[in-house]
């Protein structure tokens, strides 16, 4: 079977939203946010696994966002972590002119207030099939040191290094609590390619500085456990809009395959031309990647778009990559997670609710048409 898996997100319900809101108000206790996390989770995975999927997630429900997980309890910033200072530089500007801002750093050690294995241990028990999590990259989070000058007493590279060491422990931990894959989000490859000038790091030429510095991390891993280890690229997925869909993805992907991971989430549903990059990706990424085959996971859904993908459009995608990808490296996944951001109205669905809905619709659609690719093209490759 070619294998399938999602991204991480879901569309959080507007009730929990709310209760964020009402939170950070200080309308409610945390054990009040607390059981209304809890409820979204146990939903999301319930209804996940009735999709067919064999792999799933909670949904991110009780993550402030991808990004900001380890450093806040909510995107607002209530419980913002030691040595942070809310006023830090915009990680991404969308098409539709919002934005999303990091956090600044403010002086050291750096260190996470929590680790996505801490959701990670409270889904566990209510789930009946695999779980798998997302973490974020260190190139990320890279973002919170200045880019021009030093934090007093805490230099760029002592961030660096203390910021690897909880790169590897994020992941190693989730394995620890059960996930049976960890995939590493990194929307910001794209966008470092972008040079808007509204947003000053993505005109720093910082590409090639996030791969090696996620090669750290990816280093401290054997390839069996690599095997595991996932790379997600995305054009960003925020309210119904993205921020770096107009970048070519020849100019992301022969440097994102350097990434000595195991597999890649790529976004592909909603690109313009897509068997120009199925061709791209049978020619970049790597059948041995420092003793590990890189799999390629094309995206076949696009959580941006309300329609539903049918089941047959999700094969033939998968026929058409075929032709490009080796079969035993090709999977398929969504573009993106579905909500990113725990703060999200999704405005082209109507409402987080009609989105979430409509999300599980959609996974199941790229469940069915999985395995319909599946029965053709090894049924093919029996016949031969």
């Amino acid at each position: 079977m070619i294998p399938t898996e999602p991204v991480g997100s879901l569309p959080r319900p507007a009730k929990l939203q709310a209760a964020f809101a009402d939170y950070d108000a200080g309308k409610i206790s945390l054990a009040e946010l607390v059981a209304e996390q809890d409820a979204a989770c146990l939903d999301s995975i319930k209804r996940m696994e009735a999709t067919g999927s064999p792999i799933n997630s909670d949904g991110e429900q009780r993550a402030s966002s991808f990004a900001t997980y380890p450093l806040t309890d909510t995107l607002a910033g209530t419980g913002l972590a030691e040595n942070l200072a809310g006023d830090g530089q915009y990680f991404a500007i969308f098409t539709d002119g919002h934005h999303r801002q990091l956090p600044r750093l403010t002086g050291g050690p750096f260190r996470y207030k929590t680790y996505a294995a801490d959701y990670l241990e409270k889904a566990v028990p209510q789930a009946s099939k695999p779980l798998k999590q997302a973490v974020i990259a260190p190139s990320m989070l890279a973002l919170l040191y200045p880019l021009d000058g030093e934090v007093p007493g805490y230099t760029r590279e002592q961030f660096l290094s203390d910021l690897v060491d909880e790169c590897e422990k994020d992941i190693r931990k989730c394995f620890a609590a059960g996930a049976k894959r960890v995939s590493i989000d990194f929307t910001e490859g794209r966008l470092a390619c972008r040079n808007d000038p509204n947003n000053p790091w993505t005109g720093r030429g910082m590409l090639e500085g996030f791969i090696d510095l996620n090669n750290r991390v990816l280093d401290r891993f054997t390839a069996e456990e690599r095997k595991d280890i996932g790379i997600h690229t995305c054009p960003g997925g925020d309210c119904d809009s993205t921020h770096s869909a107009d970048v070519d993805y020849a100019e992301l992907l022969p440097s994102m395959f350097k990434m000595n991971a195991g597999y890649f989430l790529i976004q592909l549903a909603s690109e313009p031309d897509k068997e120009k990059v199925y061709k791209m990706l049978g020619e970049h990424s790597r059948e041995d990647a420092n003793g590990v085959k890189q799999v390629c996971f094309i995206g076949v859904i696009n959580p941006q778009n309300p329609r539903v993908e049918t089941a047959e459009e999700v094969r033939d995608d998968l026929l058409l990559a075929a032709k490009y990808i080796p079969v035993d490296r090709l999977g398929s996944t969504d573009d993106c997670g579905f909500s990113p951001f725990s703060i999200d109205v999704k405005p082209k669905h109507g409402s987080p609710d009609v989105a979430r809905d409509i999300a599980f619709q959609k996974i199941e659609s790229r469940i069915k048409g999985t395995a319909m690719a599946s029965e053709q093209l090894f049924a093919k490759a029996a016949a031969q």
